[in-house]
């Protein structure tokens, strides 16, 4: 798929070049300052409710702001809408400033100089106002600039069934691995035919989906470290195979389940699952019964028995702003004026919540009083706000698709399987990467 999108990005670069386009949405277009009034473009994310969130705050700061004027439309998704923004860059029509970027993408754009950095006069007072000190440490890239505003912070966490650990004689989830294999002996034992993680996509290895299991369990092992850091291997190698030997002593014990099976953490076939804050909207009409602190129970990645730390990291499934470098030197200033004044108020970042269910990437979002109400009307997210500040987003290298992809074939799946040692699986897979990064 993606040597497929970047033909189809290739094709419309040929195509611009053969036609000598000129700038559009974002650039130097002709709508970029009329009477002393500068037009900027918003590309929201394919989703109506973040849409309808970003024409409120487009029409908030406009009242305040006349002179700058946002048109908001919704970037297309088709095939992805990484791929629409790389064919709009291509045939320069990109828009001055959009959401939806994660840091591995935006590392992609930022190779190419498509974006700028946002690290400007003033971007240190909108990470005070923000109250972003913490969270924006992972955000920061490998020749040292900020070229994403984070929005949102879906801190992963993990879910156990508290109700059948109570079956086991547990009164809380288990924190280490030795407990985690512990309640998995006892697990089988009583249960035979239930697992502690079931889950398909452990052998799967598409990129994406090590987010959801290696990238928790290697962030809180190696107590937040970096793994890739620009073109640089910086990988914790002991974390990692301490991770990868957690997961083989799993499959000896035979608390893998890697079929596929049909909501299987909901119907108690496996009793530990990653959990995203979205899951519970859906939980609310398809399995009401799933009750936190009754039926399930949150918590941080469980660690190595040997490791100190106060608090365990986990990944940040995460996306935030970008500005485009076609944009023009006034608008790119005036996207930024936008930026700055949308994470000053505290009051958007309510709002973002109640319009569309993310979690705003602040450091005290679960301790902000302006946030209680919310919080007393959704106790289930409560826990994910308090881990932002622990949660690291995707690595920044343009091809993280392959390194990621890497990490599934050569060491996370066939350990998962039993088919290699852990130690040669992660050896197989470093050399594998840093082949990639060369």
């Amino acid at each position: 798929m993606k040597k497929f999108l970047s033909l189809i990005v290739a094709l419309v670069l040929v195509s611009a070049a053969l036609a000598g386009c000129s700038t559009g949405n974002g650039g130097s277009g002709k709508e970029a300052s009329k009477k002393g009034v500068t037009t900027i473009t918003f590309w929201a994310a394919p989703n109506p409710t973040q849409q309808a969130y970003w024409k409120e705050m487009a029409d908030q700061f406009t009242k305040e702001h006349p002179n700058i004027k946002i048109k908001v439309s919704p970037m297309k998704e088709s095939p992805t809408s990484e791929a629409s923004i790389q064919a709009a860059i291509a045939g320069h029509n990109a828009p001055t400033m959009s959401e939806n970027i994660n840091r591995s993408f935006a590392a992609e754009l930022a190779q190419s100089k498509a974006i700028v950095p946002l690290d400007q006069s003033g971007w240190d007072d909108v990470v005070k106002a923000r109250k972003m000190d913490n969270t924006i440490k992972g955000w920061t890239f490998s020749d040292g600039h900020q070229y994403v505003a984070p929005l949102y912070s879906n801190a992963m966490l993990f879910a156990w069934r508290i109700d059948i650990l109570k079956k086991l004689g547990y009164n809380e989830p288990p924190k280490t691995y030795s407990e985690m294999l512990d309640v998995a002996k006892k697990l089988k034992a009583k249960y035979p035919e239930k697992y502690i993680w079931a889950k398909a996509d452990l052998v799967d290895p598409t990129a994406w989906k090590r987010w959801f299991d290696f990238f928790m369990l290697y962030h809180a092992a190696s107590n937040g470290n970096n793994f890739i850091s620009g073109n640089k291997w910086v990988a914790d190698d002991q974390a990692g195979v301490k991770v990868l030997k957690l997961m083989a002593d799993l499959q000896k014990q035979h608390a893998l389940l890697t079929k596929k099976a049909k909501d299987p953490f909901e119907t108690g076939v496996g009793i530990f699952s990653d959990l995203g804050p979205w899951t519970f909207t859906m939980w609310k009409d398809k399995y009401p019964e799933m009750q936190l602190n009754k039926t399930f129970v949150l918590s941080t990645p469980p660690v190595p028995d040997d490791l100190k730390s106060d608090h365990a990291y986990t990944f940040a499934d995460t996306k935030g702003l970008v500005i485009y470098a076609q944009a023009t030197k006034a608008q790119q200033k005036a996207a930024l004026q936008f930026m700055k004044w949308v994470f000053s108020h505290p009051e958007n970042d309510l709002k973002l919540m109640e319009k569309t269910s993310l979690l705003p990437a602040r450091d005290d979002l679960s301790t902000n009083e302006q946030f209680t109400s919310y919080f007393d009307k959704h106790p289930e997210l409560k826990p994910y706000a308090a881990e932002i500040p622990y949660a690291i987003p995707a690595i920044d290298n343009p091809k993280y698709n392959d390194i990621q992809t890497q990490i599934g074939q050569q060491a996370f799946n066939p350990v998962v399987q039993g088919k290699i040692d852990p130690q040669k699986g992660w050896e197989a897979m470093k050399k594998a990467i840093e082949g990639e990064l060369k």
